[in-house]
């Protein structure tokens, strides 16, 4: 499975970002694989609409579940649309969530 991890960097040792929508990066984990690869946030700098143009670019790399600190009401809608899995976590590094994650 592939999940999403919203990141302040491109890097395991980064943060994860406190926004969804306007994050710096997607850490996108392969649960299968045990692979990680980071993608930068093409909506970072959409002068509206952010979130749900997140949620398009992960579902276009095949995420089922994605984790962030919060979501916006129109991603939220947009991701139970698509049944992608949300999970709330912050405060804690990329490699960190992994950990938990398998």
């Amino acid at each position: 499975m592939k999940i999403a991890i919203v990141s302040e960097k491109k890097s395991l040792d980064a943060r994860i970002d406190n926004r969804f929508g306007r994050c710096a990066y997607f850490a996108i984990y392969d649960s299968d694989s045990k692979t990680t690869e980071f993608f930068p946030n093409p909506a970072k700098d959409s002068p509206e609409g952010a979130g749900p143009e997140a949620v398009k670019f992960i579902a276009s790399k095949g995420v089922k579940k994605v984790v962030a600190p919060e979501y916006g009401r129109k991603a939220e809608a947009m991701l139970n649309k698509l049944q992608i899995e949300m999970v709330q976590d912050k405060d804690k590094t990329i490699s960190d969530i992994i950990k938990e994650l398998e």
